[in-house]
């Protein structure tokens, strides 16, 4: 029986919906997607409830009408500076020689046992391994015998005023939550790679008010965070730089790759005087046209002023995200490097800045693994929308049917964080979250 899922990917800048029809051999088709500016959210947090509510009604409505129909529950993202993680291990005896369903959510459920202050609660809680008996790297222990089994886990929260005023905001517009996915989590599924994984990378997804943070190591996520700087940050620098206004500097900035990539595939040719002016014509080279972007009274802007402005901003970006992995407590072990995401991760030479920043190999990741209208997502702009409905789809499968459950952070969910109907659903569900 074919299934609809939705994602909504809730953004400082932009609310996206992606809405896919999962056929009988459990793959995801685009059949309908929509964005709306966002309006009442700053900084991936809601600072205005009725403005959220009309952007996400907005945009849903949008990938409604293009897909032919009306859902009724959607997977929705969660950002923000107050998204913070830690890892813990849960340990309980066997209850049988053979490790069962049980003794799985047993271990789960100690792991759980980690201070969380009463202002926060866990959306997320991600085996990282199991370990029987002291033998390591086992991804699933059902039907092994021991004695002994621990679970290392990956522990993701969030502050429960944030989260019930993104309940408030779904619910209000009629839609029941599947499940609330931190936005580099949900990236992560369709931007990196299982070799990226498995060697060790960090993931940065930079949108208009946040950089979502994400570091793997072995197969394993070691760190999950987000920091409340973004693409609007270089967007007011390159307004106060070039004179502009902030729509005009977001113009520039959203179309520079273009306008680069122009001015560099058609030179002009130079005159005698040019030639022989070698100071002119390195000015001439400075000039952009940016006639095409339609801005009041400016034409041209420099290549080198624009380039000046990004990078220091840039440069500090990097530099937070290091001071914060590093004041974490965590070490980088980076040998597949950075990928970047996010829509302001299309900036000219972003990939250089970030391995001068690093000092590890450097790339931009766009989405991948859907079919149908994925043309328009296909952007870096799109990995969370696109990841978000590659988890839910493993979470879908789980169940083993189309009816709606709550998954991982659902408010109506309280006993157990892992998704599923039953508890082998459940366990399923945990693992196939983690598939690459």
């Amino acid at each position: 029986m074919a299934n609809i899922i939705t994602a909504i990917d809730i953004g400082s800048t932009k609310v996206c919906t992606i809405i896919a029809l999962v056929d009988e051999e459990g793959r995801a088709k685009v059949i309908g997607e929509a964005s709306y500016p966002a309006h009442g959210i700053k900084k991936g947090e809601i600072t205005g409830i009725d403005e959220a509510i009309n952007s996400i009604a907005s945009s849903l409505s949008g990938a409604e009408r293009m897909a032919g129909l009306t859902v009724s529950s959607a997977y929705v993202t969660i950002n923000g500076k107050q998204i913070l993680s830690n890892n813990n291990k849960g340990v309980v005896a066997i209850s049988d020689s053979e490790i069962t369903e049980d003794d799985v959510f047993r271990a789960l459920e100690q792991a759980k046992t980690v201070a969380i202050p009463q202002s926060r609660e866990i959306i997320h809680l991600i085996p990282r391994e199991f370990i029987v008996d002291q033998q390591t790297g086992i991804k699933v222990p059902l039907g092994m015998t021991g004695t002994r089994l621990e679970v290392d886990s990956h522990i993701i929260s969030v502050p429960v005023t944030a989260k019930h005023n993104l309940e408030k905001c779904i619910q209000s517009i009629g839609l029941k939550l599947d499940g609330i996915v931190f936005t580099g989590w949900a990236a992560s599924h369709s931007v990196l790679t299982p070799t990226e994984k498995e060697l060790g990378v960090l993931l940065l997804d930079i949108g208009g008010g946040t950089v979502s943070i994400n570091s793997f190591v072995e197969d394993e996520v070691t760190y999950s965070t987000s920091i409340s700087f973004g693409g609007s940050n270089i967007t007011r620098d390159l307004a106060a730089g070039l004179r502009l206004s902030l729509d005009e500097a977001e113009k520039v900035k959203v179309n520079a790759n273009s306008l680069f990539k122009n001015a560099e595939g058609m030179p002009k040719p130079k005159t005698k005087r040019e030639e022989e002016e070698e100071e002119d014509g390195d000015k001439k080279k400075d000039i952009i046209d940016v006639t095409s972007l339609g801005i009041e009274g400016i034409k041209t802007i420099s290549r080198k002023l624009f380039n000046v402005i990004v990078e220091e901003r840039v440069s500090e970006i990097f530099e937070l995200v290091i001071q914060n992995i590093e004041q974490a407590g965590y070490e980088f072990k980076l040998p597949a490097g950075i990928v970047i995401t996010g829509g302001s991760s299309q900036i000219p030479g972003l990939a250089a800045m970030a391995k001068k920043a690093f000092g590890v190999p450097a790339r931009i990741g766009s989405p991948k693994g859907l079919e149908g209208l994925v043309e328009g997502l296909s952007t870096p702009a799109f990995a969370a929308g696109q990841g978000l409905i590659l988890y839910a789809l493993n979470d879908e499968v789980a169940r083993g049917d189309s009816s709606r459950y709550s998954t991982t952070g659902s408010s109506s969910n309280k006993k157990r964080t892992a998704p599923g109907t039953g508890i082998m659903g459940r366990i399923s569900g945990i693992f196939r979250t983690l598939a690459p």
